[in-house]
């Protein structure tokens, strides 16, 4: 009998691990195999990439964006996106201050208010790695602070319609970054703007 107060169980995983070894590990990330068993009874394998959740910040004035650019080694070129990072040495950190770091060291802009816009995954196909989307708005300009990874790292203004033109050039592919757009104009809609 279930009462006022009390919750359903959570449906049972549809697939367990049977067993896990680790492949790979640095400060950023560890890579792990998995031994799978489906509720059907069928066995199998998984790879999986932890990383910690990561803050993305979609830093908004005048009707448009401050985006960075910088050099992605994994996809040999250098692309515009949202502010995002994570500590690699605090993964429990608070969001809002997660993101108001990343903002400022990127960019060096200080955000008067930030506005959650939510959580997604990165992609859950292969890793547990989620972010947070913060909308910073009421900016103020500061000095960049940038980490020797992020060497390179470009910040500059775009008008709403010139980030629609970055996107449709191949220039702004992040998918996290777009996603976070999404999240804005969602946002902005239900506010009717």
């Amino acid at each position: 009998m279930q009462t006022e107060t009390s919750r359903p169980a959570p449906p049972a995983p549809e697939m367990v691990a049977t067993g896990t070894t680790v492949a790979y590990t640095n400060r950023w990330m560890t890579v792990r195999e998995d031994k799978t068993l489906r509720h059907d009874g069928v066995e199998g394998i998984y790879g999986v990439v932890e990383k910690p959740d990561f803050a993305l910040v979609v830093p908004y004035v005048d009707g448009g964006f401050h985006l960075v650019e910088q050099y992605r080694y994994a996809v040999k070129g250098r692309y515009w996106e949202f502010p995002q990072g994570s500590w690699e040495d605090k993964p429990d950190a608070d969001p809002l201050a997660l993101a108001r770091g990343e903002l400022a060291e990127e960019t060096g802009l200080t955000a008067g208010t930030m506005t959650p816009l939510g959580h997604l995954f990165a992609a859950y196909g292969y890793s547990d790695q989620g972010f947070h989307v913060l909308l910073a708005t009421d900016l103020s300009a500061g000095e960049s602070n940038l980490e020797e990874t992020e060497a390179g790292l470009i910040s500059r203004w775009f008008s709403e319609a010139e980030v629609w033109q970055l996107i449709a050039q191949g220039r702004f592919k992040d998918a996290p970054s777009l996603a976070a757009l999404a999240l804005f104009q969602r946002h902005r809609a239900a506010r009717g703007e």
